[in-house]
């Protein structure tokens, strides 16, 4: 059984920065690329960064791009996400999901969700 879980939301200011960390388990995700995601309220789960678990190729999305960066570490099956320069516009639930294969580009494409951390960047 995938299981993927997410830790490490909380409250920042503007300017601030948050570490989350995805644990996976239940297969070995060798074949896998490994996503973040954010939803804020009322907007669709939008793609932020993901990377290859094989060759820890890395992809942004444009808004994040020197700001945060997408790690992994193999020995303990987890992900991470690094935000730095945080925004108010950045106020999300943040996801974690898996997909073999490919770059999980949209939400519709991932194969397995965490159940989410909620990260909120006052002004």
């Amino acid at each position: 059984q995938v299981q993927l879980v997410e830790s490490g939301g909380g409250l920042v200011q503007a300017g601030g920065s948050l570490r989350l960390s995805c644990a996976a388990s239940g297969r070995t995700f060798s074949r896998y690329a490994m996503g973040w995601f954010r939803q804020a309220p009322g907007k669709e789960r939008e793609f932020v960064a993901a990377i290859r678990w094989s060759d820890g190729n890395t992809y942004y999305t444009d808004s994040v791009k020197g700001r945060f960066t997408i790690s992994r570490d193999n020995a303990k099956n987890t992900v991470f996400i690094k935000m730095d320069s945080l925004k108010p516009e950045d106020t999300a639930v943040y996801y974690c999901g898996a997909k073999y294969g490919s770059i999980p580009y949209t939400a519709s494409r991932v194969d397995y969700w965490g159940q989410g951390t909620q990260v909120t960047v006052s002004s």
